[in-house]
């Protein structure tokens, strides 16, 4: 088993692979609305990504905690839901639970942000106010990909500058920062925390796809154009790779080992290498796994319960 020796070279090595983007930075902030809630303050942001393009977002900061507290920035699914984007953390979901606000309600300041295409993005394509949906979504990718850049690595790199924006505010502790979310938010979060150290504690839900194992099962259309980078099979990288450059600090992986999406073949070559990474790094208790038997691509309540439950244990 060869192991990441040099995890700053593996970091380069996986940004230069999607194309041309510039480093996160902080970004400059504008507050569109800021409302009371009965338990928590949420204010509504935008801001320039540099890169031609708006962040809408949200912050959620809960009411009568000590400050400053532990924070998560939560990563929405896709699912088709092109006009949910961040509100996925406000909504109640089919699970019973809007994510986000539970997670403020245990004592975590929240932030959430519209990917590419999604919510009030959802027309930012190049074809405007003509496009939305998946048809946008396929012409940013189009788009980028002439540019020399990737539509993943753009959704990357707002996630990046949106954590340097959760960083930089005053109420939050720097040092308690996790990352969490279900589906396209789940490779979001193993991304985020991959990339930046400052992310003490992540928890990807419902997609741990191994590119290799998912490749081999044939279900290309069952991800999005977004996921698909143009030479990775032909790299020396997986998923496994990003799992592993979050060593030593906490991980969770929460799956179904039915998942079409996350071939349960690739999760324990995921796990084997893994394990092996944390164990060298003396810190085996802080990779952990729970999968669901029987259970397919889906965001089950207990799925959020573990996850906050996660939190509280580590940030």
């Amino acid at each position: 088993m060869d192991l990441i020796s040099n995890p700053a070279q593996t970091r380069r090595k996986l940004w230069e692979m999607l194309g041309d983007i510039p480093a996160p930075f902080l970004p400059e902030v504008n507050l569109i609305t800021k409302r009371d809630e009965p338990t928590y303050t949420l204010e509504h942001f935008s801001y320039p990504n540099s890169l031609g393009d708006t962040v809408y977002g949200y912050l959620l900061l809960p009411k009568g905690i000590d400050l400053p507290a532990p924070a998560v920035l939560y990563h929405h699914e896709h699912g088709g839901k092109y006009t949910l984007g961040k509100d996925a953390a406000l909504k109640i979901r089919e699970n019973g639970y809007a994510p986000g606000v539970a997670l403020v309600e245990a004592g975590f300041i929240v932030l959430a942000i519209d990917a590419y295409g999604f919510c009030e993005r959802e027309r930012q394509g190049p074809g405007g106010a003509r496009e939305t949906g998946a048809s946008a979504e396929l012409s940013l990718f189009k788009q980028f990909l002439w540019q020399g850049r990737t539509l993943w690595g753009m959704m990357v790199h707002d996630d990046l500058t949106a954590l340097a924006y959760l960083r930089s505010r005053e109420e939050v502790d720097a040092e308690r920062i996790g990352a969490a979310g279900m589906s396209l938010g789940g490779s979001r979060s193993t991304w985020v925390a991959a990339m930046d150290e400052s992310v003490k504690a992540v928890a990807p839900i419902s997609q741990m796809t191994r590119w290799r194992d998912f490749a081999e099962s044939g279900h290309y259309r069952g991800h999005s154009i977004y996921y698909y980078v143009p030479g990775m099979l032909a790299s020396p990288y997986d998923m496994e790779h990003l799992v592993a450059l979050t060593a030593p600090r906490h991980q969770l992986i929460l799956t179904g080992d039915l998942d079409p999406l996350s071939p349960i073949s690739g999760i324990h070559k995921v796990m084997d290498y893994a394990s092996e990474v944390y164990r060298q790094a003396d810190a085996e208790d802080k990779l952990e796994l729970l999968l669901y038997e029987g259970v397919a691509h889906a965001y089950l309540p207990a799925m959020v319960e573990a996850t906050i439950d996660f939190f509280r244990r580590t940030l």
